[in-house]
């Protein structure tokens, strides 16, 4: 397995933890204190982490062109999390979680359409089939 793939599935499995986590976080909470409260902590152990690898100097190291677009990127998270949130606290984990993921659809399309990326008619089909996942688990019974 590419080093890329190991990544990407220990961060769907903290996703999934996530998830969880948030779903018992907010089920009596304020989604909207519980986002705030979550983004503190990222940013509390990623300027951990950041200071004790001693990659400090990098921050200063990007283009107008990367941090516009990291800020971009930022917000677009932000509402995502805020977007998120407020889902699970009126949802069940179990169905937003999945509907929260056609996000990766959306990546596929728009890597296609803004980035030029090709995906073969197989890829295709995996789109299609996470589609129809996800929608599914949505559905009630």
């Amino acid at each position: 397995m590419a080093s890329w793939q190991v990544w990407a599935l220990m961060s769907a499995a903290f996703a999934a933890m996530t998830a969880i986590f948030a779903k018992l976080g907010v089920e009596q909470f304020n989604p909207d204190a519980a986002t705030l409260i979550r983004t503190v902590v990222i940013l509390i152990v990623l300027t951990g982490v950041v200071a004790a690898t001693h990659q400090l100097p990098a921050l200063a190291a990007g283009s107008p062109r990367t941090y516009a677009f990291l800020v971009l990127s930022g917000l677009a998270t932000g509402a995502s999390w805020w977007c998120y949130f407020r889902a699970l606290h009126i949802g069940d984990a179990a169905r937003v979680a999945p509907l929260d993921k056609l996000s990766v659809i959306l990546v596929a399309l728009f890597g296609v359409g803004f980035l030029g990326e090709k995906l073969a008619p197989v890829n295709w089909l995996g789109i299609v089939m996470i589609a129809a996942g996800a929608w599914f688990v949505t559905l009630k019974p």
